[in-house]
């Protein structure tokens, strides 16, 4: 729970660059002379600008950092202009969700702009900035995004030693069949309802219901990933919110000691963010209560106020994605499982073909897409291996599930290992199994398909079968014993059955 692995020191190394990227950022906003609520939005802009943006390519990254103004600027004006017209700027703020979450169909870059252009918005209205502000909030974000860049791609380059792994290509769809439409409709009509209880609850501080109803469905695609994010969230905040009574309210805003905690939350967040949502909404709450304590109006009711909201928010989000065209986590499963069986499939092929002799073939981008699917597998898989979910049965099928995938790819792995030596040796009983592979993932992966037939032990010879051998036909009885978690019993609700 407290410790987790960190190869490379990766988490560490980008949680320590975050810092350094904000610092630098606040550092010369306050150089330039600008107001603390300028120096606050062009921090948030680093963060964002430092957190949101992965693209799989470096030069992708400095591209969409380089649009992130085309998406902030026109709502942050936007946001200022119309911050004394309620009904404006609340229908300006659903028509940005909107587009917000309809941009992830354009991939990492989509969904890095679409963040930034809501969050600009949002820290309008967390900030009360007011239309006198604009030229100098454009200043701090500008010198934010170009310190943030700086940083990133100048001084400390992590992602040219360490390439960030490759997102796998999205579910397809169109129309209302497209995950990325539904989500649309679904945020916005949840920020709707938030927004309006939002403002019951308080018509200052509003927001903060929208902000999480918001930040609930990204990363996420089923109804089950939303449901357990929600919690998440909530939990995260709740315990935010008792570190903040603890440390926040007794600093009473005090420059250099919030400063630092700021930093400390900042390095939270980054160094949480790939483990435990609820780790870094913890870190985020708790920086929240620290900036409201710069801004002087930090106190305990604020806080509860700020509980109030999540859970408004969280709500929102969860009868959203239960009511309004759920996308449900069957159906991800399913789909998800499917494309990673496809890919051992195709290792598998194309590791055979190497070995019969043709160079051309190379397993290698097979086994990484099956990394990726894996870990997009994982996930979709998560709120049935929660916890708290109270389906033992579809929770013990979703374990062993992952587990075979598990030792499917690494019998596809070790595959490709053989494959990559020009001294192995190729074997006749070798394309058979490879065949009898492909059927079984014919079989699992098609409508209705019949169960595969049990694994066929290699026909005795003389001399020892090779090492390839050995992992297809481990490959072969693995495949067989998906079969029974996969397809039994009816409406288990992992995949199809």
């Amino acid at each position: 729970m407290f410790v987790a692995p960190d190869p490379g020191l990766l988490r560490l190394r980008t949680g320590m660059r975050a810092v350094l990227g904000i610092a630098l950022a606040v550092t010369v906003a306050e150089l330039a002379g600008f107001s603390l609520t300028a120096s606050i939005t062009g921090g948030l802009a680093a963060l964002l600008a430092l957190f949101t943006v992965t693209d799989a390519t470096v030069r992708g990254q400095a591209v969409t950092t380089l649009l992130l103004p085309l998406a902030g600027f026109p709502v942050l004006a936007l946001a200022t202009l119309l911050h004394d017209h309620t009904l404006l700027r609340d229908g300006a703020f659903l028509l940005v969700v909107l587009c917000g979450v309809y941009a992830r169909r354009w991939g990492p870059r989509g969904h890095a702009l679409g963040i930034f252009a809501f969050m600009n918005f949002f820290s309008t209205q967390f900030l009360h900035a007011l239309p006198g502000q604009l030229p100098e909030l454009y200043a701090a974000v500008a010198i934010a995004l170009a310190a943030a860049g700086t940083v990133r791609f100048v001084l400390w380059p992590i992602e040219r030693r360490t390439p960030p792994p490759a997102a796998p290509a999205p579910l397809p769809g169109k129309g209302l069949a497209r995950i990325t439409t539904r989500q649309a409709i679904q945020a916005t009509a949840a920020c709707a309802v938030a927004l309006g209880i939002g403002q019951v609850l308080s018509e200052e501080r509003w927001y903060w219901a929208v902000g999480t109803t918001w930040w609930i469905f990204v990363n996420t695609v089923s109804r089950g990933e939303t449901l357990v994010r929600g919690f998440r969230r909530f939990l995260g905040t709740l315990l935010g919110i008792a570190v903040g009574m603890v440390v926040a309210i007794p600093l009473h805003g005090a420059p250099l000691p919030t400063a630092l905690l700021v930093a400390v939350c900042v390095f939270g967040i980054f160094y949480t963010a790939p483990l435990s949502y609820s780790w870094m909404m913890l870190a985020v709450t708790v920086m929240a209560g620290l900036l409201y304590g710069l801004l002087g109006v930090l106190d305990p009711a604020l806080l509860v106020l700020r509980l109030e909201e999540t859970v408004v928010g969280a709500v929102c989000a969860a009868l959203a994605v239960l009511l309004i065209l759920p996308v449900t986590t069957h159906a991800i499963n399913d789909a998800w499982i499917q494309r990673a069986l496809r890919a051992v499939h195709a290792a598998t092929a194309a590791s055979e073909r190497r070995l019969a002799g043709d160079e051309t073939a190379d397993p290698t981008p097979h086994v990484a897409e099956l990394d990726l699917l894996l870990g997009r597998v994982r996930l979709s898989v998560a709120p049935l291996v929660h916890p708290l979910s109270p389906f033992r049965e579809r929770k013990g099928r979703a374990r062993r599930v992952l587990a075979l995938l598990d030792e499917c790819a690494a019998e596809v792995r070790g595959l490709a290992s053989v494959a990559a030596d020009p001294d192995a040796s190729h074997d006749a009983r070798l394309a058979a199994a490879c065949w009898r592979v492909e059927t079984a993932v014919e079989r699992l992966t098609s409508p209705g398909g019949t169960r595969p037939a049990p694994a066929a032990e290699p026909e005795p010879a003389a001399h020892p079968a090779p090492a390839a051998l050995g992992h297809v036909s481990g490959l072969e009885r693995l495949l067989a014993a998906l079969d029974e978690p996969l397809r039994t019993p009816p409406g288990s609700l992992l995949v199809r059955s």
